[in-house]
């Protein structure tokens, strides 16, 4: 009988680790400023309509931080290499510290691991220099499944494979910071199920947004790729950057920094029970009037 019950209280714990929703958030005023040092007891969430009860909480500060950069090397962006090279530097030296860990993830129709994780800022960026300069690109190691692509961009595939495979299993806080202009032509992949693998890997996209506008007018595509990085930091409670409007990326890099560092994470053991294949709305309030809340506003409930 004994052991029964604890057969029971087992298969309940484990049911309670898989319906665990994982919400990273960031919390501002009305002047933009974030906000540091508030508690469990002054937030609320809900799933549908439905409250429930926060069994984690946590607000960042000296939390190791896991970083996927992913940079578009696709022909759209071949007038941007040595930007996202001098860019990424300066993110990496802005933002990472010793005990924080970035990968390199290059894409154009297929997938290739320019540097493994690492501390070592020079370690990533000669890689990239390495990668960008040479015209075969075979050596460096392929990720996700080996698929016939001849020509495109895989923008989807690199978000999605660079959250499942690469951040899954990482330490800290995750984020990827995405460096391209966001179209895509050759994903296995779609906008939908990058965002979901994000999200369910508790990753936030930051992305950077480089785009190739001819006189001054905005053509359809350019507007496709800007709303898809739109919609990537909005649905993962992440940030947007125009890389070409902006004089000095540095104030966005220190944005982001402080998102990372000033960010809350919460969780909760969904009240609706295990996947069951449908969208799922998610709303943090917050008890103290006059503040901003931002972060993923649904998730999938995936049928595992």
């Amino acid at each position: 009988m004994l052991r029964r019950e604890l057969f029971r209280l087992l298969l309940l714990q484990i049911r309670v680790e898989v319906n665990l929703v994982n919400l990273p958030f960031s919390v501002r005023d009305t002047q933009g400023k974030l906000i540091k040092g508030l508690t469990k007891d002054d937030f609320e969430v809900y799933e549908d309509g439905a409250r429930q009860t926060i069994s984690h909480f946590s607000q960042g500060g000296d939390t190791l931080l896991s970083i996927g950069l992913i940079a578009d090397s696709s022909g759209s962006q071949r007038d941007y290499l040595k930007e996202h090279r001098r860019n990424l530097e300066e993110f990496l030296k802005t933002t990472l510290q010793t005990r924080d860990q970035a990968f390199l993830l290059c894409f154009g129709n297929n997938l290739r691991l320019v540097s493994a994780p690492t501390n070592q800022i020079d370690k990533i960026t000669d890689n990239l220099k390495e990668f960008q300069d040479r015209k075969s690109k075979m050596t460096f190691p392929r990720v996700g499944p080996e698929e016939r692509r001849e020509l495109g961009t895989a923008f989807y595939d690199a978000i999605y494979y660079g959250a499942e495979e690469l951040l899954a299993k990482a330490e800290g806080r995750r984020a990827l910071l995405v460096f391209s202009d966001g179209e895509d032509n050759a994903s296995a992949h779609h906008m939908m199920e990058a965002i979901e693998a994000a999200q369910r890997t508790g990753s936030t996209i930051f992305c950077l947004r480089y785009t190739e506008v001819k006189r001054g007018v905005w053509n359809a595509r350019n507007k496709y790729g800007r709303g898809v990085m739109e919609r990537l930091a909005k649905e993962t409670g992440g940030l947007e950057f125009d890389a070409g409007e902006a004089k000095t990326l540095r104030d966005a890099f220190q944005q982001i920094g402080e998102v990372l560092r000033s960010s809350y994470d919460l969780a909760y053991a969904s009240s609706a029970g295990p996947g069951d294949g449908t969208f799922r709305k998610i709303q943090i309030r917050c008890k103290r009037p006059g503040l901003e809340l931002r972060h993923k506003t649904w998730y999938f409930a995936r049928i595992d």
